[in-house]
């Protein structure tokens, strides 16, 4: 390995030892994000609410146009046929300019649809779909959780049932993140009753724009409305419009949010990296450098970073070799959101009394940190705070994190379901 200095923000990292051809790719990002921004750029976290939607669009179409909002896409589905490792190169190299990478839906439609439809769709339906999300013309939500059926998605009661060329739809989704923005929905679904609980799912795509949908906000504890409950009455779309085969919902699905997973913790460490460097200029400029207290909480801040950044390295190895994310995103995803809700919470112990009453700007980063270039205001921390533990929450709660890790890494036995109470 070798320590480097960052290119734009001259702060020392350990990096992987790189092929030529890996980095020149990743001077040409350098070169392309050099002639995007302004010469006193300092993150997208700088700017204020119509810069920062500004920048984001016009980011967002210069990656467009180079096939970079979906680069490991076919260039006739509208990406760039990039390999992995290219990917994560200019992943990287993005978010350490403080960069978005795509738009707040691009989560949804780009990295767990998208990806997902490439492995279980037709070319048909791919060529149908996949060019309007890297156009934009077509902006996803997710539809899997309902009120009886979070972490417990088997138990989902949303049916769909085949009406000639359509399905009719019927129930309740919930925690749809940014379904005020979307126009469809991939919506996992019941479409045969009788067969167990894991079976008889299936994944279809939904038009939101239509009579039988309507969308309602739901209000969090940092006074924001990301996330939404979805209304299925009569809700119609196409029979064709399945991810997958009918009634195979369940691994599609599984492999959908494996995708979410990987996506997001394989470029994770950076963002802390930079929230880091944030909380240390925090403590010292509140004269606590010397508080032992502080300082060790501090320091196991830096390890556990620095671990987070070594599971990411292997998570995206397994990506380079072809492989899908499996189980290893589970890892990542429980060690970030645990290490993120300490983080945090020092930060607020740092703060004090100034934390009742906020001052400055919130984040308006709702998922994790707050964007690079943010001012460090007792605002933007203590809505990252709260955000931070309802990640613990959402993208499969710690709990069944840990679940996964123990049955499908360590081998270890189911836990068994308890049996209910017999009546008296």
């Amino acid at each position: 390995m070798e320590i480097r200095k960052d290119f734009f923000t001259g702060r020392a990292s350990m990096d992987l030892q790189e092929s030529a051809g890996i980095a020149l790719f990743r001077a040409s990002v350098r070169e392309f994000i050099a002639r995007l921004v302004p010469g006193d750029w300092q993150g997208i976290g700088a700017l204020g609410p119509t810069g920062r939607r500004d920048f984001t669009a016009r980011a967002r179409e210069a990656l467009a146009e180079r096939g970079w909002v979906a680069p490991t896409w076919p260039a006739e589905y509208g990406g760039a046929g990039l390999g992995p490792a290219e990917q994560i190169a200019l992943g990287e190299e993005l978010v350490r300019a403080g960069i978005p990478t795509g738009a707040e839906n691009d989560t949804f439609g780009i990295s767990m649809l998208g990806n997902t439809m490439l492995q279980h769709s037709s070319p048909e339906l791919c060529r149908r779909f996949l060019p309007r999300l890297v156009s934009g013309e077509y902006v996803f939500c997710q539809g899997f959780s309902e009120p009886g059926a979070g972490s417990d998605l088997a138990a989902l009661a949303t049916r769909a049932v085949r009406e000639g060329d359509r399905w009719v739809i019927n129930g309740q989704k919930l925690w749809s993140s940014s379904a005020h923005l979307s126009n469809w929905m991939f919506v996992l679904a019941r479409t045969d009753p009788e067969a167990s609980p894991y079976k008889g799912l299936s994944l279809l795509l939904v038009p939101l724009d239509q009579p039988g949908v309507e969308v309602r906000p739901i209000r969090n504890l940092t006074g924001e409305t990301h996330f939404h409950e979805v209304f299925l009455t009569d809700a119609v779309t196409d029979a064709d419009l399945v991810v997958g085969q009918e009634g195979q919902g369940w691994p599609v699905a599984m492999t959908l949010l494996n995708f979410e997973r990987a996506d997001t913790y394989v470029l994770m460490p950076i963002r802390l990296r930079d929230e880091l460097d944030r909380l240390t200029d925090l403590i010292v400029s509140r004269g606590l450098r010397d508080d032992p207290d502080i300082r060790q909480r501090l320091a196991w801040c830096h390890v556990q970073v620095e671990q987070l950044h070594c599971q990411s390295l292997r998570l995206a190895t397994r990506l380079a070799g072809g492989h899908e994310p499996g189980p290893q995103a589970a890892v990542v995803k429980l060690l970030t959101s645990e290490y993120h809700r300490k983080a945090t919470e020092l930060a607020m112990d740092v703060l004090g009394l100034d934390t009742l009453t906020p001052t400055g700007d919130p984040s308006p980063n709702w998922y994790y940190t707050d964007d690079a270039g943010a001012p460090n205001s007792s605002a933007s921390w203590t809505s990252v705070y709260l955000n931070a533990r309802a990640a613990t929450i959402y993208g499969g709660s710690s709990q069944i994190q840990r679940g996964i890790v123990g049955e499908m890494l360590l081998g270890l036995p189911k836990e068994p379901r308890p049996r209910p109470a017999a009546a008296p």
